[in-house]
């Protein structure tokens, strides 16, 4: 059994992941992300109940009830930097024993919906046009940083 480090899983004083200042108990399984912080309490005012907020730096949270079925909505800030840290503790909280820091012998996965702008270089992709995606590419180089 491998123990995390405490410098490659931060927690805060009460055990919650540190960027995101969340345990588990306070996502949903199904999360919506968004860059821009305001942009959560838009989603969240159409929810017909609010179990849990938290907010750390550009990192807020809003989890609730929308329809009978449970959600969360979580700021990431701007850039793919910041998407990879959120992704990252979001695995982690439902991937990793925090209190005795070990992987989890059973794995689960989040259905993870990005709702944001993004640019496009199409003529045909006019301003605030609507598009759906089913998956995105990272020119960025940041995928070489994790194991296969």
């Amino acid at each position: 059994m491998n123990i995390i480090p405490m410098s490659e899983l931060i927690l805060t004083p009460e055990n919650k992941i540190y960027h995101l200042n969340l345990s588990k108990e306070e996502i949903a399984d199904d999360i919506i992300l968004v860059g821009d912080p305001a942009r959560v309490e838009l989603i969240s005012d159409k929810f017909d109940s609010i179990e849990h907020k938290t907010n750390n730096r550009e990192f807020v949270t809003h989890t609730g009830i929308l329809n009978k079925k449970r959600l969360s909505v979580i700021s990431t800030g701007i850039g793919t930097d910041n998407i990879d840290i959120v992704l990252n503790e979001l695995d982690a909280l439902v991937n990793i024993d925090l209190i005795n820091r070990t992987i989890n012998t059973d794995k689960k996965s989040l259905n993870i919906i990005r709702l944001g702008t993004s640019g496009a270089i199409q003529n045909d992709i006019e301003v605030d046009q609507c598009i759906v995606s089913n998956y995105a590419l990272g020119l960025d180089g940041l995928a070489h940083f994790y194991q296969t």
